[in-house]
């Protein structure tokens, strides 16, 4: 498979070695934030991924000083979308990750907020650096976790500390979030790609039907969440693109200020 497109056209550059796909969010300029280009390579490639015979395992990183610092607020939608297609990319991008039969390996190397985090947290096992940090920060820009972040969290760390984390938009240290399970480990920067290479390598070269079943069997979990909860948040989180909160947000941003929200 040539991936020399998601590379071209949507800053994921890739790499194939020993069986294991190297997937970099590259946009360090803006901390790898997923603009509309970003996020359509990311709607396709694990399809692609899933599927190629030279690919045993996925590890997905970023470029820079930060894994992925969400939604990039700049250049996230699209001018050409109908009201019907606004739904679709986040339901492609979180059920093309689930679906993925390769595992996919994240090494957070720095910080994971919003989209970015949802990205971290859909992956099959999570390795994170001490000095990076996670959150769900959409509440923090007026709008509803609704790209997967009310799916995933709580099957990991429960409702109960999901919503305090998401409804406060709160960023947790590398240490936090492994003690509280949110993602398997925690280790120096320095060893960040060395160890979740290794893992990755270890899948890789495995039985390949065992491990991916097992995974699949597994996901089967996070299938039912998508189907229950997804359309909603989605829809929901649209919802509150248009309120004054959300305008608000998006103004002290670009101003450098904190917002001063009025329930609008």
């Amino acid at each position: 498979v040539d991936y020399s497109k998601y590379s071209e056209q949507h800053h994921l550059a890739v790499s194939i070695e020993d069986r294991v796909a190297v997937v970099t969010l590259d946009r360090p300029e803006v901390h790898n934030a997923v603009n509309h280009a970003v996020h359509v390579g990311l709607e396709r490639i694990f399809r692609e991924l899933s599927v190629d015979p030279d690919v045993g395992a996925v590890v997905i990183t970023g470029n820079g000083k930060s894994f992925c610092a969400g939604g990039d607020v700049k250049g996230y939608g699209n001018e050409d979308d109908r009201p019907i297609d606004q739904l679709r990319g986040t339901r492609y991008l979180v059920q093309e990750m689930i679906a993925c039969e390769a595992p996919v390996i994240c090494a957070v190397n720095g910080t994971a907020a919003g989209l970015g985090a949802t990205i971290a947290l859909l992956s099959d096992v999570i390795y994170m650096a001490e000095s990076a940090r996670i959150g769900d920060t959409h509440v923090k820009m007026g709008l509803v976790a609704g790209d997967g972040g009310t799916v995933i969290w709580p099957l990991l760390v429960g409702p109960h500390r999901a919503k305090e984390l998401l409804m406060a938009g709160k960023l947790v240290s590398g240490k936090e979030a492994a003690q509280m399970g949110l993602v398997n480990h925690c280790v120096p920067l320095e060893k960040l790609m060395d160890d979740a290479m290794a893992y990755a390598r270890e899948l890789a070269h495995g039985p390949i039907a065992a491990i991916r079943w097992t995974k699949m069997a597994i996901n089967q979990q996070i299938q039912h969440a998508i189907n229950t909860t997804l359309n909603f948040s989605v829809a929901a989180e649209h919802l509150t693109v248009h309120t004054e909160d959300m305008r608000e947000a998006v103004t002290a941003f670009a101003e450098k200020r904190e917002p001063k929200f009025t329930g609008r």
